[in-house]
């Protein structure tokens, strides 16, 4: 086993009681990586909720049971952020999801993805999640920006929630800002709530559908899944959680995000995949169990099923200020990997790797950084 998929146990015997309500606030603490894609594939993309919703909820609540931590469920953003840009289509959406789920599968199948893991330096794997908890912050104060006077208010009101072992800053901070969201804007229109049973729609994507979700969604989102969703998480769940995360392995985050893909594209379901900031973001606001996931597991699915388009309405009153707090603190969390460092050259590998995530990319930080943590090894140069 290598370094990096050890863990560090410097957070295994703090905090680790569990409680209804922090359960239950920790089980909110992604949405703002989760509703801004989410509600924008459904807005742009014509997506149909119930099938997003739904898929969403099953997973989550297939990782409480199968991982038994608070795993996440995210939406995949690189091929996210396609979907918002270039006009992407349903059928092009579960096209992608197929192929997608279908490479991941191989990965772990085949065991590439162990050895990866293995010729993969600890300095690059932290830099990337220092890269990633920063991009996660810097997005969250863009989003906290847009709304300046509520914003700073949650901010704050966040930290000093932080401390609190009974109050659920997620939870609380979620409430209080969507309350005066709509207070603030009185000519706000609230959503109509009509209950239903609204159940997904099958997609059944045509061969030139492949080849653009191919090029358009797999390819930029393959190298940052790698990144974030198997590696870093695999380093972050073990760090936070220990032995409860003996089922965290990157074969299995591999097997489970192919699964999970293959299974809910042909119904209409989003690209999903698993990811370190929300792994982070549960564990920040109070989730310490599978009841997290199962939280919001449930809930998602119920949405789904029985609001259908009318459940992402009501998603859409929560603030970009609220969310944007979240995102902030959770990313803060998850970049603190290079405190761990003491030695110069891993140091100089996490921060160089770190920037150029931010600049650039994971998938060119994760490369670059690759060479230059081999090249500091074998001394083929000296800092």
């Amino acid at each position: 086993m290598t370094a990096h998929n050890q863990g560090s146990t410097s957070h295994i015997n703090q905090g680790q009681e569990k409680s209804l309500l922090g359960e239950l606030s920790g089980s909110i603490g992604d949405l703002g990586t989760f509703l801004p894609y989410v509600l924008g594939a459904v807005a742009v993309a014509g997506l149909n909720p119930a099938s997003i919703f739904a898929g969403f909820g099953l997973f989550y609540i297939f990782c409480g049971w199968f991982y038994r931590i608070p795993m996440a469920v995210q939406p995949m953003k690189a091929a996210s952020a396609a979907v918002l840009t270039y006009g992407i289509t349903p059928a092009e959406v579960a096209a992608g999801g197929l192929v997608i789920g279908l490479l991941l599968l191989l990965l772990g199948l085949t065991g590439i993805v162990d050895l990866i893991s293995r010729i993969t330096p600890q300095g690059v794997i932290s830099g990337i999640q220092v890269g990633l908890g920063l991009s996660l912050a810097i997005l969250g104060l863009e989003m906290v920006g847009r709304q300046p006077v509520l914003g700073c208010i949650l901010l704050v009101l966040m930290l000093l929630l932080l401390q609190s072992r009974r109050l659920p800053a997620a939870l609380l901070v979620v409430l209080v800002g969507t309350v005066a969201h709509i207070l603030l804007n009185p000519g706000l229109s609230l959503p109509k709530i009509t209950l239903g049973i609204h159940l997904p729609e099958l997609v059944v994507p045509a061969a030139a559908d492949f080849n653009r979700a191919f090029f358009m969604l797999v390819l930029p989102q393959l190298p940052m899944t790698l990144t974030n969703a198997v590696l870093v998480t695999t380093v972050l769940s073990r760090d936070l959680f220990g032995n409860r995360a003996a089922r965290v392995s990157d074969r299995n985050l591999c097997l489970t995000m192919g699964a999970a893909n293959l299974l809910a594209a042909p119904f209409g379901g989003y690209m999903m995949c698993h990811g370190s900031g929300g792994v982070a973001a549960h564990y920040r606001f109070g989730g310490r169990s599978k009841y997290t996931v199962y939280c919001i597991g449930f809930l998602l699915l119920a949405v789904g099923l029985f609001l259908g388009s009318d459940g992402a309405s009501i998603f859409a009153l929560i603030p970009d200020a609220a969310l944007g707090c979240l995102l902030f603190y959770s990313g803060v969390d998850l970049a603190m990997a290079a405190r761990k460092t003491g030695e110069r050259n891993d140091f100089f590998v996490i921060l160089a790797v770190a920037a150029l995530s931010l600049a650039i990319n994971p998938a060119v930080a994760f490369l670059a950084g690759f060479v230059l943590a081999k090249g500091l090894e074998k001394r083929w140069f000296q800092l």
